[in-house]
């Protein structure tokens, strides 16, 4: 009898194994391992070192630019620290030309109201001065007036009640009289 279709019908029988380590199995899971390790140190010195690079060279261009970056930050600060200073001396050069300005501005309000007073003073004076001789050439008019009045009427008066000789008398006495007025006028 023949034994071996016994064992292949049993075999079919028997549940299939997923893993079944047998020495197939080991070596060929030796030899991918092998194969991994091999490949691992082939890539490692073939491409480690220029990665290696690489990296370096991105970490000192990314230091480079934290760097330059750091820099830039310190010159704006630098240079808002300079434009504050100068805003800070044009505020106060602002505050010293407008304080110069009012002191300038009050010592001329101050000049003009001295000027104006003066002029009011001096046209004071003029008016009184312009009113005073308005008062005496009204007097003066006044006594010419009257002295002319005077005269017409004494000279009516007289013509009727006095001679030549009495009249001659009284107009001398009167021109004595008016030259003593104006003398002392």
């Amino acid at each position: 009898m023949d034994f071996t279709f016994l064992i292949s019908a049993t075999d079919e029988l028997r549940d299939p194994i997923l893993f079944e380590l047998n020495v197939d199995t080991v070596t060929a899971i030796g030899l991918n391992l092998f194969n991994v390790a091999v490949l691992a140190l082939i890539l490692a010195f073939v491409l480690y070192k220029p990665i290696r690079k690489g990296l370096q060279k991105r970490t000192d261009r990314i230091q480079g630019e934290l760097a330059h970056a750091a820099k830039e930050v310190a010159d704006a600060t630098e240079l808002k620290y300079t434009y504050e200073q100068k805003l800070q001396e044009i505020d106060r050069e602002r505050e010293e030309i407008l304080s110069e300005a009012r002191k300038t501005a009050a010592d001329a309000g101050r000049r003009i109201i001295a000027d104006a007073k003066k002029e009011a003073e001096s046209v004071r004076e003029r008016a009184a001065a312009s009113v005073e001789a308005e008062w005496e050439r009204a007097q003066n008019d006044m006594r010419t007036a009257i002295i002319d009045v005077s005269a017409v009427m004494a000279e009516k008066f007289v013509s009727l009640a006095i001679n030549k000789e009495t009249h001659d008398n009284l107009f001398k006495e009167t021109v004595s009289d008016l030259e003593d007025m104006t003398w002392r006028g």
